[in-house]
């Protein structure tokens, strides 16, 4: 058998960042093992690595103790990427998105503690909550509404996932990286849960229009998935990046209403057979009440400090937006094709 790189085991490798993930420390030439419910990920995402030598799927749940017990006492390192997300997921399935992230990412920090295995754990910007103190630094404080409102259930929910982990290295030194995504964009992500660019782009490849929650006033900052993995990948290799948290993510900041105005923009380009709704026509706005439930917040701003990553490893992203619009968009006329 050839040597191999290192060996990897993702958790939520059939979903979006997890396929990716998975193709990219493959061509490093890394052996990967992922486990997956495909409760939100999907085997299409990985199918076409089945061949590959150095690959492994397990379908089966990261709380699965024995399954999970064995895959970690045979990786080098886990990325921790399962949990459940999405805000249509987190207003209409609580218990499911607290239960599965803190649970979840619990029996992987056992497992990982018992063979003394590097963890790398996926938070989010969520975490910031409502705070108006842009651009989020890693250490800034968190502002969030009260636990009346499921909304900010994820948030806290991966809060403890951040502290959890963040324990386990403190007091028995398990190597614990933990790394906060923003709005990470691209093929293969499902807008199933709420994902605003994939449901954006089905809607204007469907002839339109497009929904736009709340004004449209609200900015992100959208990073393409090659990006975000370069970021993991190069974490994973940075000895000091342990018992650190960083922050994953573009500062080029987009309004809502911008990002549709883009995503036009890209179907133009991409798919000019779509006949295009007049301007006036071409998105409509619903109040967050009723896109979600009565009294939803939203954050008005979620823009990442990337100093401390780019500091330690010189990451930075390089995709621009637009030329991630028009890979989802080509990405998603393919499958509709292939279908």
């Amino acid at each position: 058998m050839s040597s191999v790189r290192g060996r990897a085991l993702i958790t939520g490798g059939a979903g979006f960042i997890g396929s990716h993930l998975s193709e990219a420390l493959l061509a490093q030439g890394w052996q990967v093992t992922i486990i997956d419910n495909l409760s939100t990920g999907r085997y299409e995402n990985i199918q076409h690595l089945s061949s590959e030598p150095h690959f492994k799927a397990v379908i089966d749940t990261i709380t699965h103790e024995v399954v999970l017990d064995r895959l970690a006492g045979e990786c080098d390192v886990i990325f921790h990427l399962a949990a459940a997300v999405g805000v249509e997921l987190i207003v209409r399935d609580p218990v499911r998105v607290i239960e599965t992230n803190v649970l979840g990412t619990h029996a992987v920090l056992q497992a990982a503690a018992r063979y003394r295995k590097k963890v790398l754990l996926a938070s989010t910007s969520e975490v910031y909550g409502k705070s108006n103190k842009v651009p989020f630094g890693e250490d800034d404080d968190r502002v969030l509404g009260p636990t009346t409102k499921a909304r900010w259930s994820y948030s806290d929910s991966k809060a403890v996932d951040e502290f959890l982990g963040l324990a386990y290295h403190r007091q028995t030194g398990l190597p614990v990286v933990v790394f906060r995504l923003f709005n990470t964009i691209g093929p293969r992500q499902t807008g199933q849960y709420g994902m605003v660019v994939p449901r954006f782009v089905r809607q204007a490849l469907s002839g339109g229009p497009i929904t736009v929650y709340g004004d449209g006033s609200q900015s992100r900052c959208f990073c393409n998935v090659q990006d975000t993995v370069r970021a993991l990948l190069q974490l994973v290799e940075t000895p000091e990046a342990v018992g650190r948290v960083f922050n994953v993510g573009t500062v080029e900041e987009v309004t809502v209403l911008e990002l549709a105005q883009r995503v036009w923009t890209g179907v133009e380009s991409c798919a000019p057979t779509v006949k295009m709704p007049e301007p006036a026509g071409r998105m409509v706005f619903i109040p967050y009440d009723q896109a979600y439930e009565p009294g939803f917040e939203d954050m008005q701003r979620r823009v990442p400090d990337i100093s401390r990553i780019k500091r330690l490893t010189g990451w930075e992203p390089r995709i621009p937006l637009q030329q991630t619009l028009e890979q989802v968009i080509l990405d998603m006329l393919s499958r509709s094709a292939t279908a």
